[in-house]
């Protein structure tokens, strides 16, 4: 009888409309039609966190239904085509279990430092200014938080970094459809819209879908789906050979009735650039995958 009740509470917090209102770590927020959840809006530092999205213009994420789709690789060079434009740009790496981003653009070591109004973003290549959880721990330490401390990470990221003015801030979410990619669409309501990155293969396609119904569900809009590790481009004769399958992500964009940005052939030295922590598109901008990057940046704007 015990277990039967515990079973009943648990429904009625996660699916019945007559909850008792845990909209903040609720996993049905997007489809539960009760107005009471946007009442977390006014609560803690939701309103710290409106003012301070005001002063960007454009607010972009970069999801993959799962991981080793190279999200943070594409991340961290799109973001450095839109500095290479001209534009005022900011990344976050929320990966807090795995962050990658110092590693790809070379900030290892680094610290996050408090001024004045709050944290100071990391200056990395072209003054592109970066935030990471892996600026505040050692290479060998890792986190286990629950999805708590995930989101108190995340609103100090959004309401206690100075990033000042921007045109763009780049989103860099974990793999999957977590609290933390949750979190992120419930936060910042007035979120640009979001790029879903995806390898060629069926089961990447399959997760990514997810990926895409979870956005649509929540309102945000769909920039596109790219297509990444999209056959080898020989970086001696520049013949391309289709090592996986090609295509996946263009089907699955018409699938969903989303835009489809592109393919990025893989490059060998993509991952050895990030690697490096030189970002790809600096050190070789004649390369077919950085021009694709550039093209990709040039129909997201």
């Amino acid at each position: 009888m015990e277990r039967e009740e515990k079973f009943t509470e648990l429904l009625r917090i996660n699916v019945d409309q007559n909850c008792l209102h845990q909209c903040q770590s609720c996993y049905k927020y997007f489809d539960c039609p009760d107005p009471y959840k946007y009442s977390i809006y006014q609560q803690g530092r939701m309103d710290i966190i409106k003012g301070k999205m005001k002063g960007i213009r454009y607010k972009l994420a970069v999801l993959s239904g799962k991981g080793g789709v190279g999200k943070s690789t594409v991340s961290a060079n799109l973001a450095m085509a839109l500095v290479q434009r001209g534009q005022k740009t900011g990344i976050i790496d929320s990966d807090f279990h795995g962050p990658s981003i110092p590693k790809i653009l070379g900030l290892q070591g680094k610290k996050l430092m408090i001024g004045k109004e709050g944290i100071l973003p990391v200056p990395g290549p072209l003054g592109i200014k970066v935030v990471s959880t892996g600026f505040l721990m050692d290479d060998n330490e890792s986190l286990t938080w629950f999805d708590e401390f995930k989101r108190g990470a995340l609103e100090e990221f959004l309401a206690s970094v100075q990033f000042g003015p921007l045109d763009y801030l780049v989103l860099d979410l974990p793999p999957g459809t977590g609290a933390e990619t949750l979190n992120m669409m419930k936060y910042i309501p007035d979120l640009t819209g979001v790029i879903v990155v995806t390898i060629p293969s069926e089961l990447s396609q399959g997760v990514a879908r997810r990926g895409v119904t979870i956005c649509q569900k929540a309102k945000v809009p769909i920039i596109g789906i790219i297509e990444n590790m999209s056959g080898f481009v020989c970086p001696d004769c520049g013949k391309k050979a289709n090592i996986f399958q090609t295509g996946g992500g263009e089907n699955l964009a018409q699938a969903m009735g989303v835009p489809f940005l592109g393919c990025i052939p893989l490059d060998e030295r993509i991952s050895q650039t990030a690697d490096n922590g030189t970002p790809f598109i600096l050190q070789y901008p004649d390369s077919v995958s950085a021009k694709t990057f550039h093209s990709i940046i040039e129909k997201i704007i």
